[in-house]
């Protein structure tokens, strides 16, 4: 018997350890979304659940902890743009979400220093952090956080973009360094999103991420257009001035312009600093940004470099973070659209429920596994709450109140807007449209058809776009290359512009139509699963695009970086009927559809997979990526294991460090014409 207690013991174990090292792998996996690409893929509740059970198990088993374990971490390492070592640690809070986590901080703070302690209370502004540093009263440098340990990003020149960062201070001192969080209002987001829409660009999924990802990007115009705001929480360092506590600093960057945290309550009592974040959280609807905590400092500046740090958190502060509002409401019904991607995606129509000081009634519900997870049907009592405070979200089903008559749902297997067949995207988890015909799609597909990536047709914007679909003179992708024959119509209604605009763009169109070739043409289609590569790929590997139209699934499989679901996708589009007409009439418009002899020059780099980053001298990166091409071999976008050669020139960035980690070989220009030369 006791011997098989200690197999089950042993089993659970083992069990526990894998469940470790799985969170740590997601853990990371979510952080490295958040911090570097700034597209998350779980809200911050659910980020914090999983974190907490991480905490939990390495407090039971400190001898498990892994060196890449998220508990390690501070931030995330920067990869943009020009580095920039600290000179101030920019660490993160520890996180508590129990009345008793923050009673526990404020009375051992008591009794480390007496009644007397003073507490802040301050809105955890939901942003990027940011650290600016004045000399002699002028702004010099602009740092993102970066690791938070060693380096940040120089974010200066889009920093001098926003509104909010004073560049010179009234009373300059010899050096100040002021850290604050770059955010968005739910106003300005909601612009930034709409327009992007309009454009048919990517939308961002909540105002932190298109902050950051305004921040770290480079063109300035673009960080002035979106209306970046900035709150400063802290002074990081001085000299030629100095304060006592943490108000006062507050009272000097106020009296010189800077725009510090609002809602900020002085307690001395655990009962008033628990009473300070009930209020902030009962404002949390009412400010015009989100906020996901609030902050728990001491104000008294001495106690704190008393107490220090950890290596991740300041012992004289804490982070609480408030559970998501959870409310019940019905579910009336499932409304089915398809976006300009052909993306089909199920939305809940529900009772109307106020969340956070506004009123909702709708929520995505993403796919079909999603609505099978939760066993949702029509009339079930459904469970909402925000995610990162501004996106509605169904969390449950209450079974307990199901209707009699329930059944669950299932979405259509074809088309709302048109009827067409849907078909499984790349992953087997999305639906989507892939009629080129649908109303529901055209104008996205068409504004990629012309993209840089694609045909390349300058001057083709989306408003123009736009105009030619709403006037029927674009029905599918074909017709872009009819408009010629339209032109003294066009010039008439003023679609386009004046004779000499339009002329000038029926001109692009023409060159394109001639010039673009096949994998061009292929990447345009909007086929799922084939971007810019795979097209290359699929015209390298079949020769055309004929060849690739007449392949069956298991040649299309073999193919490199092609799964099954793809080759289906692929299989799918040209064994429609629709799309067949349509690969009619683009060739007989003169469209390249066979790959050009001299593409192809030699196999001196057949197999071999090269990542390019730094300028190099007398080529372009475009021109570089063409010769290895030709050549047999194939460009990637990022440093792996399986990269075979970085190819590296002048003010090379993250990647040649990725690579000397991995062990990839690094060579130069003339290296690779020599391998070529050789072959």
């Amino acid at each position: 018997m006791e011997q098989l207690d200690l197999f089950a013991a042993m089993a659970n174990e083992d069990k526990e350890r894998n469940e470790y090292l799985e969170l740590v792998k997601k853990l990371n996996h979510f952080a490295e979304l958040y911090y570097a690409k700034d597209e998350p893929e779980i809200s911050d509740y659910e980020y914090d659940t999983m974190n907490n059970r991480l905490k939990e198990i390495e407090k039971a088993h400190p001898d498990w902890i892994v060196p890449e374990s998220p508990s390690k971490r501070v931030g995330w390492k920067a990869e943009k743009g020009i580095l920039v070592k600290h000179n101030v640690p920019m660490l993160s809070l520890q996180d508590v979400f129990e009345k008793e986590d923050v009673y526990e901080f404020v009375n051992s703070m008591k009794a480390e220093f007496g009644d007397e302690a003073e507490f802040l209370v301050e809105t955890k502004i939901d942003g990027l952090s940011m650290a600016l540093r004045y000399e002699e009263g002028e702004l010099k440098l602009a740092v993102t956080r970066g690791d938070g340990i060693t380096e940040g990003e120089d974010v200066t020149m889009n920093a001098r973009m926003i509104p909010d960062v004073v560049r010179q201070l009234k009373e300059p001192v010899p050096y100040i360094e002021i850290r604050g969080e770059v955010y968005m209002t739910r106003k300005a987001f909601e612009a930034v999103n709409a327009k992007a829409e309009e454009e048919g660009k990517k939308t961002f999924a909540n105002p932190r991420n298109c902050a950051a990802g305004t921040l770290r990007q480079i063109d300035t115009r673009i960080t002035k257009e979106r209306g970046l705001s900035l709150f400063i929480f802290n002074v990081q360092e001085t000299r030629g001035v100095t304060f006592n506590t943490h108000l006062e600093g507050y009272e000097y960057l106020r009296r010189n312009g800077v725009k510090v945290i609002e809602q900020c309550f002085k307690c001395r009592t655990a009962d008033e600093v628990w009473e300070a974040i009930q209020k902030i959280g009962e404002m949390r609807g009412e400010l015009e940004y989100d906020i996901d905590g609030a902050v728990v400092k001491l104000n008294n500046l001495s106690e704190r470099t008393k107490l220090g740090n950890t290596i991740k958190f300041p012992r004289w502060a804490i982070a609480y973070k408030y559970p998501p509002e959870v409310k019940e409401t019905r579910l009336l019904d499932v409304e089915v659209n398809t976006g300009r991607t052909g993306r089909v995606t199920p939305v809940a129509v529900f009772e109307p429920i106020s969340l956070c000081g506004t009123m909702v009634s709708r929520a995505t519900l993403h796919n079909q596994d999603f609505i099978d997870q939760l066993g949702l049907g029509i009339g079930d009592t459904i469970l909402v709450y925000k995610s990162g405070e501004i996106i509605p979200k169904v969390k449950d089903v209450n079974k307990d109140k199901r209707p009699s008559d329930w059944q669950p749902y299932r979405m259509p297997e074809n088309c709302p807007v048109c009827g067409h067949k849907l078909v499984r995207d790349e992953g087997g988890v999305d639906l989507k449209c892939v009629n080129m015909l649908c109303p529901g799609t055209l104008v996205n597909r068409i504004v990629n058809f012309v993209s840089r990536d694609c045909m390349d047709i300058k001057g083709f914007g989306t408003e123009y776009i736009r105009k030619l679909t709403e006037e029927k003179y674009i029905k599918d992708i074909a017709d872009v290359f009819e408009l010629k024959n339209k032109r003294d119509e066009l010039i008439g209604n003023k679609l386009l512009g004046l004779e000499k605009n339009t002329d000038k763009l029926l001109s692009a169109i023409e060159d394109a139509r001639k010039e673009t070739p096949a994998d061009k043409v292929l990447a345009g289609l909007g086929i799922p699963g084939v971007g810019k590569a795979t097209a290359k790929e699929l015209i390298r590997t079949f020769g055309s695009i004929d060849a690739i139209a007449g392949a069956d699934r298991e040649s299309l499989v073999a193919v490199q970086d092609i799964g099954e679901i793809s080759a289906e996708g692929i299989y799918n589009f040209f064994h429609d009927e629709g799309n067949k007409e349509l690969m009619e009439r683009l060739k007989d418009l003169g469209l390249n559809f066979a790959r050009e002899e001299s593409e192809v020059q030699g196999t001196a780099l057949a197999g071999l997979t090269f990542c390019i980053t730094g300028t190099l001298e007398g080529m372009s990166r475009s021109e570089a990526e063409s010769l290895i091409e030709s050549n047999g071999g194939k460009p990637v976008s990022s440093v792996s294991k399986k990269t075979s050669y970085l190819l590296m020139g002048a003010d090379a960035g993250s990647k040649e460090r990725k690579a000397r980690e991995l062990g990839v070989p690094i060579i130069g220009l003339e290296e690779l014409k020599d391998m070529i030369a050789k072959g």
